[in-house]
């Protein structure tokens, strides 16, 4: 017999290890199974699970244990990223707490020593959590970005791809990260709004005749100035194009030009055009075949090629001295506060800079081609599909990747420099060395690049690196090209973009056939949840405050394509309460002596009530397993809600209760039969989503299920059940029994009937099949309705509040329970809120300046308020009419 609760902290570790013991994660080696795959987004390995990670595995692993079921090979491949400078920080960081040496005094090879220590000690606690979470990857197979076989495939892609042209070095413009003092990617710069200033500066005109103001927040870099940018149609400005102006400090003239990029609207009109040290400059400067002048070193300090008065200041001890130059010359035209958005690194927290630097680069846009026809020809599906304009903009108009960074824990470059600088790309110091003597005649020592990967490059291979190539593995031909990505929108183009170009590049096949964009997890009123918010939802605190199977649901629950998450321990609640109400109805089914008899055949049975409950089962597999098909999680989730809850305990549990306690032998044996069967049905296709309890009362319900041999249930077949099970006429039987008790509920739930009112039921008008059905179930109508009697008669008397179910009209005489005139006044006042409430929400979300500035979720709040509003609305306007209608 169950216990009487489940207790997921004593069952999660121990289910866990018996999957992990029976080998059920690792892919059937069936030659004839379908395979099916997913790889994981490699979370960093410095990192801990947060609750965007929970949404993302938890819909991975729905899908991978719904495949499973189905027979095929399901591969879940998991893995982590080295993470080049989250885990270099965290390194850097613990040496400097202990006191110990700096990195650099270190040296290299000490020091990524040092990380590697960390890794094997430190390194696997988000592989852990997400074993809490239930996650059934398949841990045998799991990868490392850094381990020799990925790291092999690395050196092999970057030595073709060079060989081809398509990685090459060159001098451009980066984010530089002075602290850490390499380039970052995009998606490392956090912006931030802080409060700046503008300064306004004249520049005198070189011939005397006057000057030209400009406006900049960075005051210092105008030391690296080479022009000042007019608008061609700028009739202020066009008698100075082609003159210059002297540079003050500098004492250098630069040219006045001609630009768009110069806004006449916007301060002076004029603008000074920096190309070392800010981006859109730098398009100018191209344009303009402008000197570029990088005023900077490394760690931000004013470089020689500024002034010797500013050389070694740091930046923002140069802008203090500038603007303090300007006031003594006379040129300080004005101080303008303002509040600013400045790029910040996200790791560092230091203001990130625009930085002339020597990289290495891949030529994208060539890459980007193949990928951009994948998607268009449907080769690759984005769900939801605006996603793919998301990827195309960004595809389209792809620029050189910069894949080197400064750092020392990473993917060294493979690129080896002789004594006059010829470098030599090859995968082994080896090779290069062999390529050296070839090209030299003799033997020259060689310097091998200091710099390694962009983290993204080596996991832009994920797919394929991490099922063995180059080597010509079993798992590549047979796991390739995976089936589903989900991923989050932020890294559409860091991660899914790189996937695609070098998976098409180096396997000819896409590397995923659909990506699924999961939500972003808010907060319970949709704010973005942050640490500074204090709104941030631990999802280790929620598995262990309510088990990992109601976080689970909740979480595939509200994953539906067009929406973000508001997330609410209440939510998290109200689904724990759900696999309670599954724990009773099963406890209720072994009290009840329910048990799958040998060679139980669902087509067969013959009472109405269980034929009924066959039918909707079989409904309800086709309708979790057709959503399940097309990543629609929340339809999954929503219909096995309503069968469990609504149909399954509600209604069946409840209706079967007479015949269970009945005199008929045969009826009650076949009802047994039958809540086994249902019952073995709802743990399987519950489990993908809720795998412990589903496990756990499957093990605790042989006699359930006596005849099943399938062993534990995350090996078991996935119900596949036949449209031909639906039998129409038990469907409208039942259907009319529970259309009358929900309506009925409706009713006095709208007038304010007392609980402890007992009215009669009546039923007026009703076909001859509709009266037998109601009186056959006449008592359990009455105990489920709360009602005395269920009684036929030929008109409804006064007070009597009539409705309507399949046809048939129905009342309930509640006269003498209510005051119908109180009810008429409070339904009235309630309506009439409501219209105002959504005449308010209504015009605003008319109104498109409120649309246009407003937050998204502020919006969507408004949005969602006025359709909750119109429902209530119609509900109590209906009535409301059903008052208006008593005789």
């Amino acid at each position: 017999m169950l216990e009487k609760t489940f207790d997921p902290k004593t069952a999660e570790p121990r289910l866990y290890a018996q999957w992990e013991a029976a080998g059920a994660f690792a892919p059937t080696d069936d030659p004839a199974a379908e395979p099916f795959s997913i790889v994981i987004p490699p979370p960093n390995v410095t990192g801990s699970l947060h609750i965007g990670h929970a949404l993302n595995n938890t819909l991975q692993d729905v899908l991978t244990r719904f495949e499973r079921m189905r027979g095929k090979a399901a591969l879940w491949l998991p893995g982590t990223d080295h993470a080049g400078i989250a885990t270099q920080m965290v390194v850097e960081r613990q040496l400097a707490a202990a006191g110990n040496r700096s990195r650099r005094d270190m040296g290299r090879e000490e020091f990524v020593a040092k990380v590697w220590e960390w890794k094997a000690q430190s390194g696997g606690t988000i592989i852990n959590q997400l074993r809490r979470l239930g996650a059934s990857c398949d841990w045998s197979r799991e990868r490392f970005t850094l381990d020799e076989g990925l790291s092999a495939a690395v050196r092999k892609v970057f030595v073709a791809l060079h060989k081809q042209g398509l990685i090459y070095r060159d001098k451009r413009l980066v984010n530089w990260d002075p602290h850490f003092q390499t380039a970052i990617s995009d998606i490392e710069v956090e912006q931030r709004e802080v409060d700046g200033h503008y300064w306004h500066f004249a520049y005198p005109l070189e011939d005397g005749s006057g000057e030209i103001v400009v406006a900049t927040t960075r005051p210092e870099t105008m030391l690296g100035d080479t022009a000042v940018a007019v608008h061609p149609d700028d009739e202020r400005y066009k008698h100075l194009i082609g003159k210059a102006v002297r540079l003050p400090i500098v004492n250098r003239p630069v040219p006045i030009i001609a630009d768009d990029y110069a806004d006449p609207e916007k301060g002076s009109g004029a603008v000074k055009i920096t190309p070392a040290h800010d981006f859109n400059d730098h398009q100018v400067g191209k344009r303009h075949n402008l000197p570029l002048i990088n005023i900077f070193t490394e760690d931000a300090k004013i470089n020689a090629a500024a002034p010797r008065e500013y050389q070694g200041l740091d930046r923002f001890a140069a802008r203090k001295k500038v603007v303090e130059a300007f006031e003594a010359l006379g040129l300080l035209r004005g101080i303008e506060k303002t509040r600013h958005m400045v790029p910040h690194g996200d790791r560092s927290g230091v203001v990130v800079e625009p930085y002339l630097t020597d990289q290495w680069y891949v030529d994208a846009k060539v890459l980007a081609q193949p990928a951009i026809k994948a998607v268009e020809e449907g080769r690759t599906v984005f769900e939801p599909r605006h996603w793919e304009k998301t990827y195309f903009e960004w595809m389209r108009n792809i620029e050189p990747w910069c894949i080197s960074r400064q750092l020392w824990w990473g993917h060294r470059i493979p690129a080896w420099y002789g004594p006059d600088g010829k470098i030599f790309v090859e995968e082994t110091e080896e090779k290069a060395k062999a390529a050296a003597l070839e090209h030299y005649g003799h033997e020259e020592p060689l310097r091998q690049d200091d710099d390694v990967l962009d983290t993204w490059f080596s996991s832009g291979l994920w797919p394929f690196s991490t099922l063995g190539w180059p080597e010509k593995t079993q798992d590549l031909q047979r796991f390739y090209p995976t089936n589903v990505l989900v991923t989050g929108f932020d890294i559409i183009f860091f991660w899914v973009a790189r996937m695609m170009m070098l998976g098409l590049h180096f396997m000819d096949d896409v590397p995923f056939e659909r990506v699924f964009i999961n939500a972003l997890v808010r907060d319970a009123e949709g704010k973005k949840m942050s640490k500074s918010k204090g709104n941030v939802m631990d999802p280790l605190e929620l598995v262990d405050d309510y088990g990992a199977d109601a976080l689970r649901f909740t979480l595939t629950a509200m994953s539906g394509q067009a929406r973000d998450i508001k997330l609410s321990r209440q939510r998290i609640e109200g689904y724990r309460n759900f696999g309670t109400k599954l724990w009773n109805a099963t406890r209720f089914a072994q009290m009840n002596g329910c048990a799958r008899a040998e060679g139980f055949d669902p087509a067969a049975v013959k009472g109405v009530l269980n034929r009924w409950i066959v039918g909707e089962t079989a409904k309800t597999a086709r309708a979790v397993t057709a959503a399940l098909e097309a990543c629609a999680f929340d339809d999954a989730a929503s219909g096995l809600y309503r069968f469990v809850w609504n149909t399954f305990c509600d209604w069946y549990v409840e209706l079967a209760k007479p015949i269970l306690n009945g005199a008929d032998a045969a009826a009650k044996v076949e009802t047994q039969a039958t809540a086994a069967w249902a019952l073995d049905v709802i743990f399987k296709l519950l489990h993908p989503v809720m795998p412990f309890l589903t496990e756990e009362l499957w093990d605790k319900t042989a006699e359930l299920g006596a005849a099943r041999g399938e062993g534990l249930l995350i090996s078991a077949r996935w119900p596949d059940l036949a449209e031909g099970l639906v039998d129409r006429a038990a469907e409208a039987e039942i259907g009319l029994i529970v259309a009358a008790v929900s309506e009925g509920r409706s009713v006095r739930a709208e007038l304010n009937v007392p609980p402890s009112a007992k009215p009669a039921l009546l039923v007026i008008e009703a076909s001859d099949a509709q009266q037998r059905v109601l009186e056959t179930n006449a008592a359990v109508i009455a105990q489920t309705l709360r009602v005395s009697e269920v009684r036929f008669e030929a008109q409804a008397p006064e007070g009597a509040i009539p409705y309507v179910v399949e046809g048939a009209t129905l009342a309930l005489p509640v006269a003498e329970f209510i005051d119908l005139a109180a009810e008429r006044a409070r339904l009235a006042k309630e309506i009439g809120a409501l219209s105002s409430d959504i005449d308010r929400t209504a015009k605003k979300l008319a109104n498109a300046d409120f649309v246009a500035r407003a937050p998204e979720e502020v919006v969507e709040e408004n949005r969602e308020r006025l359709a909750e509003a119109e429902t209530a609305k119609a509900k109590l306007e209906g009535a409301l009419a059903r008052l208006e209608a008593v005789a």
